[in-house]
């Protein structure tokens, strides 16, 4: 159905950025577009779909687009997380995605010079602490059906089964390299629930063949706000149902030189749960996970990034995209993939929703599936000093970012 006006956020409370002619979005709800150096410039991915190519784009303090580069070809993720632009942490440099799918590019652009540096290579971001940059192959999520809603194998940069060639990749730009740190073969061997994947495989592989097997990969690598520690999902959960493999989703967190390895979260064979990512405090994980008062529901929770002191934060189950303020533990915001979707904000000491804001997300009369140009996630982003919230919304053709004052949409 079309989003309803009577039901969509009273516009004194919310602070449209559009950019003539281009579909917009921030990177995601784990990466801060703001400027770090406090003057309030925004980091956005733009895409022109007429021809079909996004660019990175810096806007002003005032919303107005300061300068902008790195023209490359649209695919289904951009309509998701843009060219996951990132800033350095002296504001020096923008990090972003270029390529394809199965022939990534990462680009180091200086935005002093305007000169850039690319290596072939896969990011999500880059480290709040700066390089190196550690990231799985975002093809082969895709390929696995994540995105097109597809099993497209012939998208990933390595063959699934190729487990030795795939997994955590480490890439510096000076000197330019880059190495396979952490593979998909080395975590299986270290993966305290190993026999029992192996068995899942070797059901899957009576079923299609033996030259099949589980489309294991590792992916999400999602930084602590000191960057001294990251998280990543090792699984398949994405991967297209007309596989009928079993979901695994397992959450490892890992020092920054991928040696301290932990289980921290469990989400396989039928425990519910998704989006996962770090606390302000560094120490701690939240997302969406079982709930241990009903462990067939699900819940928001909290686990010490070891794995240890796993409890409930609230009832709240939309399966969303939550974050607790960098300035009030006591806040935290998460979205609902509604028509008109909604950015819910809850007391953590309460598990309480204290204030929706209704917000466009779908174009058209129906939300098409995959990741597309008709449809986007709200993917609320808390500015550095908690006072502003950025969100993804869609009032049009064209996906706009916008603003939220913090204090007064709580007021």
């Amino acid at each position: 159905m079309r989003s309803d006006p009577s039901k969509l956020a009273d516009d004194s409370l919310v602070r449209p950025l559009p950019v003539q002619g281009r579909w917009c979005v921030h990177s995601y709800y784990t990466i801060s577009p703001y400027a770090p150096d406090g003057s309030g410039r925004l980091l956005l991915a733009g895409g022109d779909l007429d021809r079909q190519t996004g660019e990175v784009l810096v806007l002003g303090a005032g919303g107005e687009v300061l300068t902008r580069f790195g023209r490359t070809a649209l695919h289904s993720g951009f309509f998701h997380t843009g060219l996951w632009q990132t800033w350095s942490p002296d504001g020096r440099y923008v990090y972003y995605q270029a390529g394809t799918l199965n022939r990534p590019l990462i680009v180091r652009h200086d935005l002093v010079t305007g000169d850039e540096l690319t290596q072939a290579g896969d990011m999500e971001g880059a480290p709040p602490s700066g390089e190196p940059l550690v990231s799985g192959l975002m093809g082969m999520l895709y390929a696995a059906g994540y995105g097109y809603d597809l099993f497209k194998p012939e998208l990933a940069p390595v063959p699934f089964l190729q487990r030795r060639e795939h997994g955590l990749f480490r890439y510096m730009f000076e000197p330019n390299r880059s190495s396979l740190v952490l593979s998909v073969a080395e975590v299986l061997e270290r993966h305290p629930d190993r026999a029992r994947i192996l068995e899942s495989e070797s059901e899957l592989r009576t079923r299609l063949g033996s030259a099949e097997g589980l489309t294991l990969m590792c992916y999400c690598v999602r930084w602590n706000p000191d960057g001294s520690r990251l998280l990543f999902y090792f699984g398949n959960h994405c991967v297209h149902a007309s596989r009928k493999e079993p979901k695994l989703t397992y959450i490892f967190t890992a020092d920054r030189e991928l040696r301290d390895l932990h289980l921290a979260v469990d989400l396989s064979y039928g425990r519910s749960g998704l989006h996962w990512s770090w606390h302000p405090d560094g120490e701690h994980l939240l997302g969406y996970g079982p709930d241990p008062q009903d462990p067939a529901g699900m819940c928001l929770a909290q686990v010490h990034y070891d794995g240890s002191d796993y409890r409930k934060i609230s009832e709240h189950r939309s399966g969303g995209h939550p974050s607790v303020s960098p300035a009030d533990y006591n806040l935290l915001v998460t979205d609902e993939s509604s028509n008109p979707g909604a950015v819910a904000f809850i007391d953590t000491r309460t598990g309480e929703v204290i204030r929706r804001i209704y917000l466009p997300r779908v174009f058209g009369e129906r939300e098409p599936s995959g990741r597309n140009r008709f449809r986007v996630c709200l993917h609320p982003v808390f500015s550095p000093d908690g006072r502003k919230l950025i969100v993804n919304t869609m009032p049009g053709e064209h996906a706009t970012v916008c603003e939220l004052d913090v204090a007064e949409v709580l007021r």
